[in-house]
């Protein structure tokens, strides 16, 4: 195993489980999550329920029942509500160090040798050199994906800056953001506690062209203004905030491949499927990813029959979410005037047609897997599981 995230940590943990001899190698000398609170969906919430871990995340996080955005002239662009595809229908807000801190803690449980402050820069890499299987889990800049595809990632000129905050109570069981035209997007998302027993966090973050990123650390009380001004309610939360340094720079960049192993290495998470955060499926695509690989190799006679399973278990699913999201991107972050004008104009009416509605809570929920097709979590997840 190549990289201690979310997906690296889940697949060791479920090989292991299996009676797998793992190694886990890890580039820092101690694995740390870089960002701040993310959506769990439902199939992640039944990925996590495969490693035996949803009820202890769903104890720290925050129940998501709404995602609510407005501009800045309080045109509603968004407000869909989980409820809409059955009462028990939802999503998880969690902190990723909550996230991470318990597969870690699940992670030493199994006893797995953990290599730390080993950079693997090739697949013929001499640490791997008795390995019958390579699983890159190291992430959107992944250094051994080249070994699988000659496609390069394509970087989007936006990212993002994340804070986390105390949770202010604004907007309870709602990802909420405010937007001005698709240079400026706030937003705000209660996350739930780091740990037991700890005060309820929630995650600030603002939508960034990253070769404005400099400009904004040296201009951050007049942002502080700025972000004040288009939601007043956040101005406590503002108020507490030191400087620039509570933030967390996140740049982000599409990559995608049909095929995504050669020989004994594969891809998951976002090494195989990077793309922007605007459907926030990134950790959810992880976990599933892990699940789905695992169950692959303990049906599959060898590993070239292993990998077209998990592939094909998981493309329709993959290329929809990378599509939707790269499409999502141009109306919220980037320098158009005309696609946000159309956004304002045309995203809330399309929730009064019954079908769209329909089919733009699924999107939000995880479960399309194509234009017209939508599955289960269960089916998502669990399609390779042994009978």
């Amino acid at each position: 195993m190549v990289g201690a995230g979310v997906g690296g940590l889940a697949v060791t943990i479920l090989l292991s489980r299996r009676g797998h001899n793992v190694k886990l190698m890890e580039r820092f000398v101690e694995p740390r999550p870089i960002g701040s609170g993310l959506l769990l969906q439902p199939a992640g919430l039944v990925a996590l329920e495969r490693l035996g871990l949803r009820e202890v995340i769903t104890a720290l996080g925050h129940r998501i029942d709404r995602l609510h955005g407005l501009t800045d002239t309080g045109r509603t662009i968004f407000d869909l509500h989980y409820g809409g595809l059955g009462a028990t229908t939802h999503g998880v807000a969690v902190h990723r160090a909550a996230l991470h801190a318990v597969l870690w803690e699940t992670f030493r449980q199994t006893n797995v040798p953990f290599l730390a402050g080993r950079e693997v820069r090739s697949a013929a890499d001499p640490m791997l050199a008795d390995a019958d299987l390579i699983v890159d889990a190291s992430g959107a800049r992944s250094m051994l994906r080249e070994f699988v595809t000659d496609r390069p990632p394509r970087p989007f000129p936006y990212g993002a800056v994340w804070a986390t905050v105390p949770d202010a109570g604004i907007g309870p069981a709602t990802l909420a953001q405010r937007y001005a035209g698709a240079k400026v997007m706030l937003g705000y998302l209660p996350a739930g506690r780091m740990a037991v027993g700890q005060a309820p966090m929630a995650a600030l973050f603002w939508s960034l062209r990253n070769d404005r990123y400099e400009a904004w650390r040296g201009g951050f009380d007049a942002w502080r203004e700025e972000a004040r001004t288009l939601w007043p309610a956040l101005a406590p939360v503002l108020a507490g905030l030191t400087g620039p340094d509570e933030f967390t720079h996140a740049t982000y960049q599409h990559f995608s491949t049909y095929r995504p192993w050669r020989d004994r290495l594969v891809l998951i998470g976002d090494s195989a499927h990077a793309t922007s955060p605007q459907l926030g499926q990134g950790a959810n695509q992880a976990l599933i990813d892990a699940v789905v690989l695992t169950d692959a190799l303990a049906a599959a006679p060898d590993l070239k029959t292993a990998f077209e399973r998990y592939a094909h278990a998981r493309r329709a699913h993959v290329r929809f979410y990378q599509q939707a999201s790269w499409a999502m991107t141009r109306f919220f972050q980037s320098d158009s005037a005309t696609l946000p004008w159309i956004r304002d104009l045309v995203f809330d009416p399309m929730r009064r047609i019954p079908w769209l509605h329909r089919e733009m809570l699924r999107t939000l929920a995880g479960l399309k897997t194509g234009p017209f097709r939508t599955a289960t979590p269960d089916e998502i997840v669990n399609r390779l599981a042994n009978p």
